[in-house]
């Protein structure tokens, strides 16, 4: 259950794997529809609230029912030490097996970030102080240089909007 958890809060908050194995039950709003990403635990050390999506509610819905802890409690705790929350390691491993399971060859740049990078594209047509906030990048300049990758249909997209515009 922790890797369907993580699986789906990655896609879907487009934060780091180790950000979000380190989520703890007082950083979740289910009234708010929100999650704290605490300074300490964000690689830019950038503290920031971000709403989230149906999905993402949902499967913190599921996670608490496996596991309700009280407030410091982790949302996906170490196997062997409840009271603690589970590693990136353990997050990567699973990712390595998954793929082996789908019968996927081991890919550079395919992992937990690939859907970090998924996301900022896929909010590419959004204002960029929008996706920085709710990816949890300080500056769009990361954004631009590492994360944002336009395809071929964007840019045929681009041509045919400019090529309308003038007439």
């Amino acid at each position: 259950w922790r890797f369907r958890v993580a699986l789906v809060l990655a896609h879907e908050t487009g934060h780091r794997i180790g950000a979000i194995c380190q989520l703890r039950w007082t950083d979740i709003s289910f009234e708010g529809g929100n999650i704290l990403w605490r300074a300490e635990h964000d690689k830019s050390g950038h503290e920031h609230v971000t709403p989230v999506t149906a999905e993402a509610l949902e499967v913190l819905e599921e996670a608490w029912r496996r596991n309700p802890g009280p407030g410091e409690a982790p949302v996906m705790p170490a196997p062997k030490s409840p009271s603690k929350c589970m590693g990136s390691a353990l997050a990567q491993g699973w990712w390595v097996r998954a793929e082996r399971l789908a019968g996927l060859e081991r890919k550079p740049g395919r992992g937990w970030h690939s859907l970090r990078r998924k996301f900022a594209s896929d909010l590419m047509d959004q204002p960029l102080k929008v996706l920085c906030e709710l990816g949890g990048w300080k500056t769009a300049k990361t954004v631009l240089q590492c994360y944002q990758k336009a395809d071929e249909g964007q840019l045929r997209k681009a041509l045919e909007a400019r090529r309308r515009s003038r007439g």
